[in-house]
This record gives C-alpha cells, sequence and structure tokens, in this order.
C-alpha cells in the first residue's frame, strides 16, 4: 500500500484553482524531498502499469527499472490489499466454488419451471427473477476483474491478466458462460498470465467457459463441431493466413471429441452435480474440475494435422496438438506481435516482433521472457509507439491516480461507467475480443463518454464511498493536482493541457480537464 506522506492541501469544489495556489502545491511537491522521475521513466512505467500510483513509484524508486521489472515477472501469489480483500471476499462468485454456482443455478431454473404455466404473471415474474439472479452474477464477475486491476500491486501481471482474458475472449451472457467468468479469471488466466503459453492454452482448453462459449461441450464423434478448433488457430495462437488449412481445421476438431463439462447428476454420493465414481470406473477419463475428457464421445481415429500423424490414442491427441501448435514459428510471431500492439504501437516496429518472437521460440513460449524482452527494448518508450487508451485502461488509471490506493466500497459505479465506454469484461459477443486499437476508442462519441466519466470521478459524486444502506459517506473530489501528480504527470503535460488546466475554476473542472486531456489518455 502507499506509504503516508505529510498532509496535503485539500481543494473543495467551491475552490479556485488560482496561480497562487498553484505555486502553494508545487512548493508542497518540493518539500517532499523528492525530485520527479524523468520523462524515460514515466513514459516506461506507463506501458508497464495500467496507470500510476504512489506505491508503485517508491518501489520503481528504490529497485531501478531492471530490478522492479524482474520482480514483476516473478509473478507469484496475487494477495488482495488488505483494505479491499473484504469487499472482493464479499461476492459470491469469488467465494463459491464453480461446482456449487452450478447447483445454485439449476436450481434457479428449476423455481421458474415449477411455476404453473397458467399463472401468466407468476411465470413472467419468476422469469424476471431469474434473469436479474444471472446479471448479478456477471456484475460481480466484472467488479471482482476491475477492482483487481486497479488494486493489483503487481500491475504488468494485472495488464496481462486484462491481456489474456481478451485474447481468450468469452462471452458472458451466452448460456452457462457467466457462472464460470470468474473461475476463467483466478483460476485459468492468472496463474497463467507469466507462465509457459502451452499451459495457458491448455487451461483455456479445460475451462468450462470456453467450452461452453465455442461449443466444444457439444463436439462429440460423429457429430463434430469446428467452432473451437476454428478459434483456437485462428485467434488463440497461429493467426489468420498462418499456413494451416481447413482441414487441419476439421482434423482438429475430432482430436477435441470428448472434451466438456462434467455431467450433472443428482442422487445419492452425488456433490454439486459430480459423482466422482462415475470417473473412477472408466479408463481413459481425464477429469480435472468441472472439465471432463470422455472416451465414449472421443473419434479414435488416427489424424492428420500440421503436416503430422496423431494417432488416435484418447487424450494425449489433445496435448499434442496443442504441442504441435505452440511450436509452429507462426505461433510465436503470432503471439509476439499481439502483445508488441498492445503495449507498444498499433504498428509495432518489426526488429521488435521478431526479437520476441526468437525468445518465445528459445524460451519454449516463457510469457515472461517475451514480455522482458519487449520491456528492456529501445522501443518500449518511444514516440513511435504512442497507445491511446481502451476505456479498461482509461478507467483504471483515472482511479489509480485519483485515489492513491485509497479503498473503495461500493463498486457498481465502476461497471456502469465501463457499459457506458461499451467495453465490458467478458462482454463482447465474438471470439475475437475488444479491439486495442487506437482508431477503435479516439472518435469523438468516445471522447464524450470519457468526459463524463471523467467528470464524475472527479466530482467525487459518484457513491464510490457508499455504505452498504446506501448512504455516501465521502462527497468531496478527489486530490488530483498532488505529489504523485507532480512528479509523474505534470513535467510531460502539453501546453494546451496546461493552458486548459489554468482556466478551471474548480478542483471538479481542474479535475475533469486533466482526466479527459490527450495527455492522460495516451500513454
Amino acid at each position: 500500500m502507499p506509504t503516508k506522506s505529510r498532509p496535503k492541501p485539500r481543494l473543495r469544489s467551491s475552490m479556485l484553482l488560482t496561480p497562487l495556489l498553484i505555486i502553494a502545491l508545487a512548493s508542497s511537491v518540493q518539500a517532499s524531498g523528492s525530485a520527479p522521475l524523468s520523462a524515460d521513466d514515466v513514459a516506461w512505467l506507463h506501458r508497464d502499469t495500467f496507470g500510476l500510483d504512489s506505491a508503485t513509484i517508491d518501489r520503481y524508486r528504490e529497485l531501478g527499472r531492471t530490478r522492479f521489472l524482474d520482480e514483476q515477472l516473478a509473478g507469484g501469489d496475487d494477495p488482495l490489499p488488505p483494505d479491499v480483500a473484504p469487499l472482493i471476499n464479499s461476492y459470491e462468485v469469488f467465494n463459491t466454488a464453480p461446482a456449487q454456482l452450478v447447483a445454485e443455478y439449476r436450481d434457479e431454473q428449476k423455481k421458474v419451471k415449477d411455476v404453473d404455466a397458467a399463472d401468466i404473471s407468476a411465470k413472467d415474474m419468476a422469469k424476471k427473477d431469474f434473469q436479474m439472479y444471472r446479471r448479478d452474477l456477471y456484475k460481480q464477475s466484472m467488479e471482482v476483474e476491475l477492482l483487481r486491476a486497479i488494486y493489483g500491486g503487481n500491475q504488468l501481471k494485472e495488464q496481462m491478466v486484462w491481456f489474456w482474458l481478451n485474447h481468450f475472449s468469452i462471452y458472458a451472457p451466452k448460456g452457462g458462460v457467466g457462472l464460470f467468468t470468474t473461475d476463467y479469471e483466478e483460476n485459468v488466466i492468472r496463474p497463467h498470465a507469466l507462465g509457459k503459453f502451452k499451459d495457458l492454452v491448455m487451461a483455456t482448453l479445460e475451462s468450462p467457459a470456453m467450452q461452453i462459449y465455442l461449443d466444444n461441450s457439444k463436439n462429440v464423434r460423429g457429430k463434430t463441431n469446428e467452432n473451437y478448433a476454428r478459434e483456437l488457430m485462428e485467434l488463440h495462437t497461429l493467426g489468420v493466413n498462418s499456413g494451416y488449412t481447413q482441414q487441419d481445421v476439421q482434423q482438429l476438431s475430432l482430436i477435441l471429441t470428448g472434451s466438456g463439462i462434467v455431467p450433472q447428476r443428482t442422487g445419492p454420493g452425488v456433490i454439486n452435480g459430480v459423482d466422482d465414481t462415475f470417473f473412477r470406473q472408466r479408463p481413459g477419463v481425464v477429469h480435472n474440475g468441472l472439465f471432463v475428457f470422455l472416451p465414449g464421445k472421443h473419434d479414435f481415429s488416427d489424424k492428420t494435422f500440421l503436416g503430422h500423424t496423431i494417432k488416435g490414442n484418447g487424450f494425449d491427441e489433445v496435448e499434442q496438438a496443442v504441442d504441435l501448435i505452440v511450436q509452429q514459428p507462426a505461433c510465436a510471431k503470432f503471439i509476439s506481435r499481439q502483445l508488441a500492439q498492445y503495449f507498444v504501437a498499433d504498428d509495432p516496429p518489426q526488429p521488435l516482433v521478431d526479437a520476441m518472437a526468437e525468445t518465445f521460440q528459445r524460451t519454449d513460449g516463457d510469457i515472461a521472457a517475451v514480455l522482458r524482452t519487449m520491456f528492456l527494448s529501445k522501443y518500449i518508450t518511444a514516440s513511435y509507439g504512442k497507445k491511446f487508451k481502451d476505456p479498461t485502461q482509461f478507467l483504471v488509471s483515472a482511479m489509480r491516480l485519483s485515489y492513491d490506493g485509497k479503498p473503495i466500497t461500493n463498486a457498481d459505479p465502476l461497471v456502469n461507467w465501463m457499459n457506458q465506454m461499451a467495453e465490458l469484461p467478458y462482454g463482447h459477443i465474438t471470439p475475437d475480443g475488444w479491439p486495442t486499437d487506437n482508431a477503435s476508442w479516439s472518435s469523438s462519441g468516445q471522447m464524450a463518454k470519457r468526459f463524463d466519466v471523467a467528470r464524475a470521478i472527479g466530482s467525487g459524486h459518484n457513491r464510490l464511498f457508499a455504505r452498504a444502506d446506501g448512504q455516501v459517506t465521502q462527497a468531496d473530489p478527489p486530490m488530483l493536482n498532488s505529489t504523485l501528480f507532480q512528479q509523474t504527470l505534470q513535467p510531460t503535460l502539453s501546453a494546451a493541457t496546461r493552458d486548459a488546466l489554468a482556466k478551471a475554476s474548480s478542483a471538479v473542472e481542474w479535475n475533469t480537464f486533466l482526466l479527459s486531456s490527450p495527455d492522460f489518455n495516451y500513454r
């Protein structure tokens, strides 16, 4: 958590930001004893993190760039900040096992079915209650992810969690996918975000969320479904025009037959729909959580995939196929380019992509090693690659600057703002995920929405600090013109932004102008 500093002058919305007040604030910064970071340090940290806060700056100063980066790339556990943990732990989707969520979901479905169809009013009410139940689970999942991104101590890892959630995109409103979104983040993406790419691919493959979303749970011998096989190669690993053929898609779909979700059962010996005896009695079954590979639904014919013969022998075929995919040079190039496009530029320098791809192949797809190559390159802070923040990056960075580690008590506004800016987590209906290019998020319409969000954050009147009874305990605008701002963003502001801030008539207006400025929206 951020170290405590001397109390800073507070501005209320009625106070004018006069030149005299700005000078006084600058004096407060100088008195703190910490010189501003260099422009290169600030630019680097803007890429490495979602946004700056005091704790990050302190740690960076203590370790220096390389040691700071290596500490992040080491990954490890992600303990929740003590002041934020109670809120995240309160969510049902976070503290309930997926199998239990499925059982409760089935109970809620049954309530609707049990209502007499002749009682139209009661039936409609039951359906509405069920839809509200589903929407609440989805909202909880989104809030967990956004809180993690805002308060996570390892900001590079938090960015990678968001990157992979978008790269291996799932759509919560489809069927039962929304039951597994938090499990997908916490137990599929997060543990593998900085590990081996093959392990990440296998983890997503075995996720109930992915199995349901891309219909592989319906992919069985004699009735194949190619959806997941196609997207696994086109979107997740190799990219379009990488040399695979429609025959490869068909063969991979055969390899994936039998992979799906644990059959939900009821009766003696069944816990949350899972009967372990059912699996122990069947050779060749692979069971991991709610994922199951059932040999009886698998096509055991020999397959020719990416120029290699794979003998029909069960689940080993899946692992062999994934091995073949991630060992392709096209995979190293595709993933390296995707990472460079997210962190560096829409059209990243080819020498950087080549260096990252070489590291990918040399290290057997070590994600941390690939990131190290990128973050220690000369390209990471070059003007060549200025990136416009997507809505998630904008919101998280605005919260980190505005509240600097201060825990909120109500995350509902975060989801409302993401909905307003049209980038809800787990909300992209097609599997290609949300766009990461500048043009997709820099339209006049998007900027108008961001201005509204900036004003809501900058005003303090946003219910972020509402109590459980709905009462708001804080309404003052956050202090953005702070030591953190003065030491990082202020030295790099453009003349236009400085001029706009100088004309602000209140703290709320000043905050709004800063958060909606081009300087803040680019990184």
